[in-house]
């Protein structure tokens, strides 16, 4: 299909605006920064008081199975019941002091590790007494969904979000930038030469989808840095061996996503030394947080207003694709819906950081 035929077929289908009402925030009243971030969100987007639930929970990012059974699935599915909430709610957005991941018990595609908002994505099957395995992906039935609007009951899930930077003063610029978006500026789309095939084509399809004029594709070796007026970014982050530099250094537009190849990227939102850079996975001396990659939360700190990340090992077929990311956000989806678009399981290592209402203005 032609990429404008396209896009005005995605325009026609784009879901209605979502309201606030169908957004239930999560606070960890464990953590200050977390009840600060919850209420500063319910303020700032006028979510209804009686859709914020709290936790109380550790706010270490890494827990148990049993603790995220006994502390977050199960507490919040009772709070969404007694409130009359479950099909109500479309988006469920955790905060910076909500733990991160879950550990596992087994290692490779088998495993029980998972992100804590990937697995809150099933809460509404698991409410609705269908429980899918625990170890492995589940499929996203949202997944690749790009001419049906994501409502009830043609899609039994949650869209989870988390809002988490480094400390409040980057979670309330990423929320005030997710207010501010408006539909213009760049994507910029960066391939590896040396890397697998198959997430090249999808960067060289994204470019395809998207308008020619708004497109910044490089297939070359050098690594694309200084871009300016940056509303989209897709790459191989440090899995490119060229890319030397912690930061882009971009000139990010409010509502600007980012999307990478990298496995580790959403390993944790502690802020690493100002000295710390990307490194190799030789180079174990100088890993942060137990990786050398690229963090998640560098391109939040930069400027970006979403990004998608992965706890443990994703598997590169599982991470998100940007052929349907790009095109559907700029169609006029939301964050949230964006993102779900392109990320094919569920219950696995992948998050989704931002305001899920952040959509592009005309």
């Amino acid at each position: 299909m032609h990429r404008l035929a396209l896009l005005l077929a995605l325009v026609a289908i784009a879901s209605p605006a979502q309201s606030p009402a169908e957004v239930l925030v999560v606070g960890n009243r464990s953590s200050a920064v977390s009840e600060q971030i919850a209420r500063y969100y319910v303020q700032r987007r006028s979510v209804p008081q009686r859709n914020l639930c709290w936790l109380e929970v550790t706010p270490e990012e890494t827990i148990a199975r049993n603790v995220y059974e006994e502390k977050i699935a199960a507490p919040i599915a009772a709070f969404l019941k007694a409130e009359g909430l479950v099909d109500r709610i479309l988006y469920i957005v955790t905060t910076l002091g909500v733990p991160l991941r879950i550990a596992g018990s087994y290692g490779g595609r088998d495993t029980d590790a998972a992100a804590v908002d990937s697995e809150l994505t099933l809460l509404y099957e698991i409410i609705h007494g269908n429980k899918p395995p625990l170890r492995g992906p589940s499929r996203n039935p949202f997944f690749m969904r790009r001419d049906e609007p994501f409502r009830r009951p043609r899609f039994p899930m949650y869209l989870v979000t988390r809002l988490a930077g480094y400390d409040f003063a980057d979670v309330k610029a990423m929320i005030d930038r997710s207010m501010a978006a408006v539909n213009r500026g760049k994507f910029v789309l960066d391939l590896n030469s040396s890397a697998d095939r198959t997430g090249n084509d999808w960067l060289r399809t994204a470019a395809l989808l998207l308008p020619k004029d708004r497109v910044v594709i490089d297939e070359t070796t050098a690594v694309l840095y200084g871009q300016r007026e940056v509303i989209g970014y897709a790459s191989w982050g440090s899995n490119d061996p060229n890319r030397k530099g912690r930061f882009l250094g971009f000139g990010w537009l409010p509502g600007a996503l980012v999307t990478e190849f990298v496995s580790s990227n959403g390993r944790t939102f502690v802020r690493p030394p100002d000295s710390w850079n990307i490194t190799t996975w030789k180079d174990t001396a100088n890993f942060f947080a137990r990786s050398p990659q690229t963090l998640t939360a560098d391109y939040l700190h930069e400027g970006a207003t979403g990004a998608s990340g992965h706890v443990y090992e994703p598997y590169l077929a599982f991470t998100p694709r940007p052929d349907y990311l790009f095109p559907a956000y700029l169609s006029g989806r939301t964050l949230a819906e964006s993102y779900y678009l392109s990320i094919p399981a569920l219950s696995w290592q992948n998050i989704v950081v931002g305001d899920p209402l952040c959509r592009l203005k005309k």
